[in-house]
């Protein structure tokens, strides 16, 4: 979730209002997670660039993924699409094939299609205001605001899993009701480091990776907290199937693709319409393939 520079969005009536910090207060924050950063910083390939294609690659493949599945992706994927232009020109099929074993397969898709609008709207150079990146296929307020503070620098205010955790463990640990986003964002548009947000932001993410490793997870005392969905048995498991098995063949019947991953086939055919409603496959007769574009 996100808001633009400019400051955080009202509280609805009823909310209880995000403390007002003093100087004092912001400045230790400030000091404990500089300090933090220093000693136990991560080193990520993502964090040593400002090239919003790399920037906005990496935003989209850690979304719902552990940092250790994405390494390996994130250099596989730019030795084949080094630049935005080489992903908006490849086949779908290819684009998927790669993507594969990363899960949540739409978020190829809308890269794809970003880089494709990039091309086409702003001439190959990504847009640098929050607003304009939000209008892009798949990116919404949290994945904007991280373009901006890690590509331009800029002093966007958003949270995510990680922050969320560092301002519920440190401002709201003696609450006895869940804690709302809407209730974050001002403390993280307080405690911003307007000089550094890039930096500031991984101080921020990685500060929040240690405290879920070693205190219970904080981001259970908010309200947007979701576990994760079992993957085995699931609607994204009969997804994954499908797509893997086109991209591994030009096409197959669903039964042949029930077959060989041994999921009913029931499932498949309710994932395979799904699919199919949303362009990414298409029925040739009794068999379906990869839209071609």
């Amino acid at each position: 979730m996100a808001v633009g520079c400019g400051g955080a969005p009202l509280m609805p009536a009823g909310e209880r209002a995000a403390p007002l910090l003093s100087g004092q207060e912001i400045a230790a924050f400030r000091s404990e997670l500089w300090a933090f950063y220093r000693e136990h910083g991560r080193k990520l390939p993502w964090r040593h660039t400002d090239d919003p294609y790399r920037v906005l690659l990496s935003e989209l493949m850690l979304q719902q993924t552990q940092v250790a599945r994405v390494l390996p992706k994130f250099e596989a994927w730019l030795q084949r699409f080094p630049d935005l232009r080489s992903l908006a020109e490849a086949p779908l099929p290819d684009v998927l094939a790669l993507w594969n074993g990363l899960g949540y397969n739409r978020r190829a898709i809308y890269l794809q299609k970003a880089c494709r609008e990039v091309l086409s709207r702003y001439g190959g150079v990504f847009p640098r205001t929050e607003a304009d990146l939000r209008a892009l296929p798949g990116i919404g307020p949290y994945t904007a605001g991280a373009v901006c503070a890690f590509a331009f620098n800029l002093p966007a205010v958003f949270v995510e899993t990680n922050i969320r955790a560092v301002f519920i463990q440190r401002f709201f640990s003696d609450s006895p009701e869940k804690v709302d986003d809407r209730e974050i964002l001002p403390l993280v548009a307080q405690t911003l480091d307007t000089e550094n947000p890039r930096e500031w932001y991984y101080a921020l993410m990685d500060y929040g990776a240690e405290l879920k490793r070693t205190v219970t997870n904080p981001t259970r005392k908010s309200r947007q907290y979701t576990r994760q969905s079992r993957f085995e048995g699931s609607f994204r498991q009969a997804r994954g199937a499908i797509l893997r098995q086109l991209t591994r063949q030009p096409s197959a019947r669903l039964e042949e693709i029930a077959a060989a991953e041994g999921i009913e086939l029931a499932r498949i055919e309710a994932a395979a319409r799904k699919l199919v409603q949303e362009d990414i496959i298409r029925a040739e007769g009794s068999r379906f393939c990869i839209r071609q574009d």
